[in-house]
């Protein structure tokens, strides 16, 4: 027994010496030959200096910056290094502000970074701030000039899919995201700028600088073997044409709405426009904040992307995709046509049609060039209810399957975040709302795209793909290439083909002669271009609001979609004009003239008339205002209602908290 207490003796004194030999011989270490805690323990003599490096630049289709970089310098400070013998009255001369603007900016800095952190004192120096500050650096103990570049912009277009960068917040910093981020690091936010970050970005510098003893730098710290160089960011180039981008804004001004253009045999994002609209450039610099806030509040919605994030009843730009369910499933042929007479009665109510000649809806290509609504109200319901699926039931959840398919009802997976993806009703959701008791006449309207059926422009334009390419499309995407290199690993899913392999050829020829019908000689005739074979819908879709409880009739919304030629399709685009009437009043004529400057680079003289009408109309409707308004005051009263519940929770809780204790102290105490 006595031997196996001296055993443990000896092996726990032989574990106590070892640990002792590692420490010791850690320390020696760490004094003799580790640098970087050399350096950080003569940081009086040695500066740390930290290189932003440039982001990576942004190109469009042919080359030309849309997004860059410009130099600007940040004083940063360590406020702890400044408690001693600091000179605030001549810092205050060479910033050209007062000892209060300095204390506020001080202590500002020190509730953001705390006293041994380095944080940034004050944004953006000017160029004679900058010059008085380093003539007299080695007066500022603890203050340093750290270059950092901002975006610029050299075309105000674009904001909504450029994005912009801001500094990163402590909410950033908890997550593990922005693990690898420090205060002070900037980050995208929005648009291109936040879905390509880890691109864009680069990797920021850590510099090692022996400073003399008046604080000045002075060479590189052991010739530079310490330091990180900064890596600039990757660039990018973009499939969007800047100008047919600025083009489409400029006819897109004084208006709500969006346009979406896509190349059809690439998917890749020609244009997006969503109006009203912003100069990117004033979420730059000093005035970001207040700039921010100006925008944010603005009726408008100018930060809102309209075109992946709107939701629209598709109305009657629905239709060839109605045509194509019908034609896939056999209850038509292209020669089926409809005797309307002005309206749809098979459901026991009138569905009212703009036509009401005889023969305007004799045959498949006569009912979409002349937007019959009767005809496809009536093949919808040919479809659902068709024998082979059973019941209306498992008939509508196959037509769900098609729209599905035909990328609506969810996000198509844009390269930009946020997207959403409208809506779609399946059986359940039926099932849900009318109790299991429903049928094909409840939900009619759905064939002329109405009711419950809801798309993005981004959505339509995408459908537009899928007919001019005969049953397929690449998701939309913006980046053609990563640091020139197309096949670059982060682009693989927009590489991707998606098939709608069910659908026949040839239902897709006969309803793009169909939709080349509407152009031709039907309700798009505005559309119509020489030379070329323009496919095309017109819509109407009626738009409604509630507002403090009531049901709201505001005018219609004007919808347009469109793809051509007909014949390897170069472009296919989407427009919806809100608030603003028929689709070939507004609409129509906007898509038109995209698809020709586009294909031909110019706008034929002829329509330079309806290019001036376009610029110069005034669409945004008062009421705009007075409904964005009582929106606000609604939200402020839920607001309000939700503090003072939460004060009279607190207060309950506040009581029920002294009752216990009162209790405890009766009880144990008294």
């Amino acid at each position: 027994m006595a031997i196996a207490a001296n055993s443990r003796e000896l092996v726990l004194k032989i574990i106590f010496v070892m640990v002792a030999i590692v420490i010791l011989s850690r320390l020696f270490f760490l004094q003799l030959f580790e640098d970087k805690y050399k350096v950080m323990a003569n940081d009086i003599a040695i500066l740390r200096k930290v290189v932003y490096p440039p982001r990576g630049v942004i190109y469009d289709r042919k080359g030309r910056v849309m997004l860059n970089n410009q130099v600007v310098y940040d004083l940063v400070v360590t406020p702890v290094e400044t408690r001693k013998n600091f000179d605030t009255a001549r810092l205050c001369e060479a910033l050209d502000i007062d000892v209060p603007a300095f204390e506020k900016l001080m202590k500002r800095a020190v509730n953001k970074g705390g006293w041994v952190r380095q944080t940034v004192f004050l944004e953006e120096l000017s160029p004679a701030q900058a010059a008085r500050f380093q003539e007299n650096i080695f007066l500022f103990n603890g203050f340093q000039m750290v270059e950092r570049n901002i975006r610029s912009y050299p075309n105000p277009n674009a904001a909504v899919v450029l994005g912009y960068i801001g500094e990163v917040s402590p909410a950033m910093l908890r997550k593990d995201r922005f693990r690898s981020y420090n205060q002070g690091d900037y980050v995208g936010i929005d648009g291109l700028e936040q879905q390509y970050e880890e691109v864009l970005r680069g990797q920021r510098g850590i510099y090692f600088v022996e400073k003399d003893n008046f604080n000045r730098p002075r060479d590189s710290y052991k010739g530079g073997m310490l330091d990180t160089p900064a890596q600039g960011g990757r660039s990018i180039e973009l499939y969007l044409d800047a100008e047919l981008q600025a083009y489409g804004e400029k006819l897109m001004g004084n208006k709500l709405g969006s346009i979406v253009a896509i190349d059809p045999e690439t998917g890749g994002i020609l244009a997006m426009v969503s109006s009203p609209s912003y100069d990117p450039n004033l979420l730059t610099g000093k005035e970001r904040s207040k700039n921010f806030g100006k925008l944010f509040m603005d009726a408008t919605k100018p930060l809102f992307n309209r075109a992946m994030k709107g939701s629209y009843n598709p109305g009657s730009t629905q239709k060839p995709l109605t045509a194509l369910v019908a034609l896939d499933e056999h209850v038509i042929t292209p020669a089926y046509g409809y005797p309307c007479s002005g309206g749809y009665y098979a459901c026991g109510k009138r569905i009212g049609c703009t036509h009401s000649g005889g023969g305007h809806a004799a045959n498949l290509r006569l009912a979409l060039a002349n937007s019959c609504n009767s005809y496809f109200c009536h093949i919808y319901r040919l479809s659902v209810d068709k024998r082979e699926f059973g019941n209306v039931k498992n008939g509508l959840h196959k037509f769900y399957q098609h729209m599905y398919d035909f990328g609506l009802g969810h996000p198509l997976g844009v390269d930009l975040p946020h997207e959403t993806g409208g809506t779609l009703f399946d059986t359940k959701d039926y099932d849900k709302m009318y109790n299991g008791s429903w049928n094909s006449c409840t939900n009619v309207f759905i064939g002329m795209g109405q009711g419950e059926i809801a798309s993005t422009p981004l959505q339509m334009a995408n459908s537009m793909c899928i007919i001019a390419n005969h049953g397929y499309y690449y998701t939309p995407h913006f980046v053609k290439s990563v640091a020139k290199n197309p096949r670059d690993p982060i682009l693989a899913p927009y590489l991707k083909k998606h098939e709608v392999t069910h659908i026949a050829d040839s239902a897709f020829a006969i309803v793009g002669l169909g939709m080349m019908d509407v152009v031709n000689k039907g309700t798009g005739t505005v559309a119509r271009l020489p030379d070329v074979e323009v496919c095309a819908k017109t819509g109407t879709v009626e738009n409604k609001a509630i507002v403090n409880g009531q049901v709201m009739k505001l005018q219609n919304h004007s919808m347009f979609v469109a793809f051509a030629p007909r014949v390897h399709p170069k472009i296919a685009i989407a427009v919806c004009v809100e608030n603003s009437g028929y689709g070939a009043t507004w609409a129509g004529p906007i898509a038109s003239l995209m698809i020709e400057k586009y294909l031909f680079d110019t706008v034929a003289s002829n329509r330079k008339s309806l290019e001036e009408r376009m610029f110069n109309a005034q669409l945004i409707p008062r009421y705009t205002y007075v409904i964005d308004s009582a929106r606000r005051l609604r939200d402020r009263l839920i607001w309000e209602r939700k503090v003072q519940q939460k004060r009279f929770a607190d207060s309950i809780r506040h009581y029920q908290d002294s009752l216990m204790i009162h209790q405890w102290i009766k009880k144990n105490l008294m």
